[in-house]
């Protein structure tokens, strides 16, 4: 990821991981595209903040691009599922194997160990670096294939191995956000449990509720029916001291945060 200068923070808060989500062919249609201006509003988001979908821009392009990928790999992958031995896909077998982990568990413990799992199967890579060109969008077994990625990599692989474990399509979601701190675009996993909405991010082991997540301004939400833009983006600052933490948000393995990007 790449730093921003203040001067241009709020341009630079609608990048994702520091890449250009709206590139040019993009600048010249709004960032959201009402369809009509009664557009129903989403209740129930990660931060408790309401959302209306959006009919165009490069965001919206990235994600269907991504979802149409989507589809081929469900194929590949339930093939490879129900025939390991003859699966010829490493990046399945792998793939399926952090499935499989948590289909084992229950509640949080599934999450926690799909997100760790994750977490620890990529490493964090610049797509400049990694495929010569910026802003590149990874299906999973094309991210575990390379075995590096950068947020929204994790964010995706994170969504598609939740719902693959047995968690509901109406408790995933991949949530855009701008760190206000680093001055760059983010995106994480966020899965509700319970009724609060935990987010999975690449930066750390810790599952931390939407509440206690502080220094940064949510701007989009994906799910599976949606690209959202959040009506209201309040900055969610200064993080609450440690003793005011509940013990879950501070049970961080030591050694195993992953590479931040």
């Amino acid at each position: 990821m790449r730093l921003f200068t203040h001067a241009r923070a709020w341009r630079a808060a609608l990048l994702v991981c520091g890449m250009a989500w709206f590139g040019p062919a993009a600048r010249a249609e709004p960032l959201a595209v009402p369809a009509a201006p009664e557009l129903s509003i989403y209740s129930g988001e990660p931060f408790g903040l309401a959302a209306s979908p959006i009919h165009g821009g490069g965001l919206r392009a990235k994600w269907l691009g991504v979802a149409h990928r989507l589809e081929d790999e469900r194929v590949q992958l339930a093939l490879c599922d129900g025939d390991r031995e003859r699966c010829a896909s490493d990046a399945a077998l792998k793939f399926l194997a952090i499935v499989d982990s948590g289909r084992q568990r229950e509640g949080r413990a599934r999450i926690g160990e799909i997100n760790r799992a994750i977490n620890l199967s990529i490493r964090a890579a610049d797509d400049f670096a990694e495929y010569g060109e910026i802003d590149v969008w990874s299906s999973p077994l094309v991210t575990f294939y390379r075995g590096a990625g950068d947020c929204e990599d994790y964010a995706i692989a994170k969504y598609v191995a939740l719902r693959m474990a047995g968690i509901a399509a109406e408790d995933l979601r991949i949530v855009v956000m701008a760190d206000t701190i680093r001055h760059e675009g983010h995106a994480v996993a966020s899965v509700r449990l319970d009724g609060h909405w935990l987010m999975l991010d690449n930066r750390r082991m810790a599952m931390i509720e939407d509440s206690y997540i502080r220094n940064y301004r949510p701007l989009f939400v994906i799910d599976d029916t949606a690209v959202m833009k959040y009506a209201d983006t309040p900055l969610l600052a200064s993080i609450p001291e440690p003793d005011a933490m509940p013990a879950a948000v501070l049970n961080i393995a030591p050694g195993l945060i992953a590479a931040s990007n």
